[in-house]
């Protein structure tokens, strides 16, 4: 096959293009990757509607949570096979880096972040480095594996690596979409032993009551998210995880700890929050910490947990999209108030 079909971005706010291209060929030490799957978070909201957040080339294919089959090894590839399954990181790393190195892989200084600096996933065939794929056990669906590259991964990352959660600490989830749901699914499985679903919108609130937390509030409503988790708890909690990118919940996210609390910030955007006052913040001994996506070990060990059914991700996957309703599947995702949780794409279909 030398051609196939790809959606690609043009200009932020207008419709995604679906055409043909070439079916790109892999470099050395690159594979080609089949896509069966292709998970939508808001980060394609941000590239394809907003323009908030800058993409290196245009026209460009968008799409960073993928799995699916080893088509075609590039040069010097030994360690996979044609018809291995796969997920990819959603950047392509260098694997050479004092951080790859390492295993943290979510600082590589040179990654090359699919839809943004590399062509995607939203796709029907895609070029990935050996040392950013990961393989997927027999048990998992590519749908499955392709949301755990960012949108399960990414939140389990903030938990653990970060916020360095511990059974029966509380927890604050400072909006409640597909990153802050997984968070709340995540800490009940963690052992968090009071989880609070903080979110303005109704249906994010019930859903995550439905998932696991104890507690769903709406921040702009009387008397505040600090007060209410005061009067459940007698105290603030112990980490707080802020997903939107404000500086609005960033300080909710900050408002609501106790003493010795953490607030881990994985929202991003261009906005500066703000410090508490010194004598609160110093005095309390808060700690705010930032969170940026994850490292190969979150994906793999996140996928073992799914293969293991420890962790249930069958009402994650809130609907799914031929590569030809790419549009609609977008619209959906940036609509308030639907209830998504993930959007896929088969780009096979």
């Amino acid at each position: 096959m030398s051609a196939m079909l790809a959606a690609r971005l043009y200009k932020p706010g207008e419709p995604l293009m679906v055409e043909s291209i070439p079916v790109p060929i892999p470099g050395k030490n690159e594979i080609l990757v089949k896509v069966e799957a292709c998970g939508l978070c808001g980060t394609d909201i941000h590239l394809a509607v907003d323009g908030d957040l800058p993409v290196q080339r245009s026209p460009i294919t968008l799409g960073h949570e993928a799995a699916g089959v080893v088509s075609e090894l590039g040069e010097d590839v030994s360690e996979y096979r044609v018809g291995d399954r796969v997920a990819l990181f959603p950047s392509a790393t260098c694997g050479r880096c004092r951080y790859c190195m390492a295993g943290r892989e979510s600082l590589c200084a040179s990654a090359k972040v699919y839809g943004m600096v590399r062509d995607g996933s939203l796709a029907e065939f895609v070029t990935a480095p050996v040392w950013s794929v990961v393989r997927i056990p027999t048990d998992v669906s590519f749908e499955e594996a392709a949301i755990v590259t960012d949108g399960v991964s990414t939140p389990f990352h903030a938990l653990r690596s970060r916020g360095a959660l511990k059974p029966g600490e509380s927890v604050a989830v400072v909006g409640c979409g597909g990153l802050g749901t997984h968070a709340i699914l995540l800490a009940r499985m963690m052992g968090a032993g009071f989880i609070v679903a903080i979110d303005t919108q109704e249906a994010a609130r019930t859903r995550s009551l439905e998932l696991g937390a104890d507690l769903a509030i709406d921040p702009s409503s009387e008397p505040g998210a600090r007060k209410m988790i005061l009067q459940q708890l007698g105290e603030g909690v112990d980490l707080s995880l802020e997903f939107v990118g404000r500086a609005s919940t960033v300080d909710t996210a900050v408002s609501v700890l106790g003493t010795g609390g953490r607030a881990v910030i994985v929202g991003v955007g261009m906005e500066s929050p703000q410090l508490p006052p010194l004598v609160r913040f110093v005095g309390k001994e808060h700690a705010i910490i930032g969170s940026f996506g994850m490292d190969k070990r979150d994906i793999e060990d996140l996928l073992n947990l799914v293969a293991r059914k420890r962790l249930d991700l069958s009402n994650s996957i809130s609907a799914r999209y031929p590569l030809s309703e790419i549009n609609e599947a977008l619209h959906r995702l940036a609509s308030q108030n639907t209830n998504v949780v993930r959007l896929v794409v088969n780009p096979g279909s």
